[in-house]
């Protein structure tokens, strides 16, 4: 099975180390990938001003809800991979990944245009302050553009991983991540574009992630090698794609539309509050790749083993990646906690700013090894083909947790801390809900294995 040294035998041999050399490199390739964002708002922050600080914070909710659709489908991209890896399925292999990759472009073009013309609107939705919202839109427009580019690195890096290959995203990430920040740099201190110029610098580094990708999938000697003219959408694979892909995709832009209304609730503290969240919220993003890499790892290793019909590994997979999960967002999220105004000193100086922050980091970084375990269960799940019914638990737990929260409880206790309490409580509530629908899951499952090879 295995080709290539950048590839992971997931089905043989032990398995914390392999996760581990798995996880480590894609966790390493999503901090890169949030820094693109994290320089955006460090340079305005300390160059421009803290109203644009405010500004590119303000588009982070909107732009994961457009998103987030068409990347939780290339979730199903990856599952689809693993299977036919797995099982030496080298002309489904090729085929679904021809289909991912067309898929990729014709979503990241519809996003370019939907995303462009709709940010305005979406931004007044949202009650933008009047102060910064010129500026938000000017930062939506710019990097919507550039999603075509987007799209086509998180497909092709989809398949990569769906092979045990997450080296050589991380070394595409760092190449396009020193081309950001140089590109930041540049158009913010020297050529003061601001907003602007960020949005520039981030859309040019996630054209180098993506030429890098495709460039690595055309001079691969596998199954997964990409061949630019035979790309077209195979309808049974798309069919297959949008099976796991779709309820993920569904999942997340539905808990980051949560995130949106939560984010509305921050706006009516003013630009302050928005600047501190938008610091603190991006601290928690690099807590959410860390457990997420994780995620994706169970979900790889379960669906290869899944397809082989390995059920006891599948079942030390998810127990292993649970204490991976735990312990790396133990660690993270305690450290974010103590050194919490430093970290937060990193993207502003003013003052004002770093107490909201602390604020809303005071109650979310401690508890974060529960959001790696609400998000592992259904990676597993998604492993084994099952993805609707976490996605729905997901919404119920998540969503609306957080919509009680936002709206019956929070205009009655009106601060920060208050309001993020619902961070904790949303992830407790949905681990309850998947750990039983995992039970029944896991059985189901186990007797169509038993079936298959009985």
């Amino acid at each position: 099975m295995k080709t290539s040294k950048f590839e992971i035998d997931m089905c043989n041999g032990s398995i914390m180390d392999k996760l581990i050399s798995f996880s480590l490199p894609l966790m390493l390739s999503s901090i890169l990938q949030l820094m693109f964002n994290a320089v955006d708002i460090i340079v305005v922050g300390r160059f421009d001003s803290s109203k644009a600080l405010a500004a590119v914070g303000s588009t982070t909710a909107l732009i994961n809800i457009f998103t987030n659709l068409f990347i939780g489908i290339s979730l199903g991209a990856n599952v689809l991979a693993a299977r036919y890896f797995a099982a030496g399925r080298d002309k489904e292999m090729s085929e679904a990944v021809h289909t991912a990759i067309t898929l990729a472009l014709i979503s990241g073009v519809i996003m370019a245009f939907v995303g462009a013309g709709a940010s305005r609107l979406a931004l007044d939705l949202m009650d933008t302050p009047a102060d910064v919202i010129d500026q938000s839109v000017t930062y939506m427009r710019i990097y919507f553009m550039g999603m075509p580019f987007f799209m086509l690195y998180n497909y092709g890096a989809a398949v990569l991983r769906a092979v045990g290959d997450t080296k050589r995203p991380l070394l595409f990430l760092a190449t396009a991540g020193m081309a950001n920040v140089a590109l930041d740099l540049l158009l913010v201190i020297v050529i003061p574009l601001g907003v602007a110029g960020v949005a520039i610098g981030t859309v040019s580094s996630q054209f180098v992630s993506c030429i890098l990708v495709l460039w690595c999938l055309h001079r691969s000697e596998g199954s997964y090698q990409l061949r630019f003219s035979k790309l077209t959408i195979k309808w049974i694979y798309l069919k297959r794609i949008f099976q796991v892909g779709i309820p993920a995709g569904i999942q997340s832009t539905v808990i980051n539309f949560s995130n949106a209304m939560l984010q509305s609730s921050v706006n009516s503290f003013g630009s302050t509050a928005m600047a501190g969240y938008t610091a603190a919220n991006n601290i928690l993003g690099f807590l959410y790749v860390s457990v997420n890499a994780v995620t994706q790892a169970c979900m790889s290793f379960t669906s290869q083993n899944y397809s082989v019909g390995k059920q006891k590994r599948m079942d030390r997979v998810l127990i292993d990646c649970i204490i991976l999960s735990a312990g790396a967002a133990g660690v993270l999220g305690v450290g974010a906690y103590v050194f919490g105004s430093q970290l937060l000193g990193i993207y502003t100086s003013d003052a004002s700013v770093i107490e909201c922050g602390l604020e809303i980091l005071s109650i979310t970084t401690v508890p974060y090894f529960l959001c790696g375990i609400m998000d592992l269960i259904p990676g597993a799940l998604r492993g084994m083909g099952h993805s609707a019914v976490p996605m729905v638990l997901s919404v119920i737990g998540t969503v609306g947790t957080r919509i009680v929260w936002i709206y019956g409880l929070f205009p009655h206790h009106r601060s920060l801390f208050f309001l993020f309490i619902s961070y904790p409580g949303s992830w407790i509530a949905t681990i309850l809900m998947q750990a039983v629908c995992f039970y029944f899951v896991r059985k189901k499952c186990i007797r169509q294995l038993k079936a298959v090879n009985g």
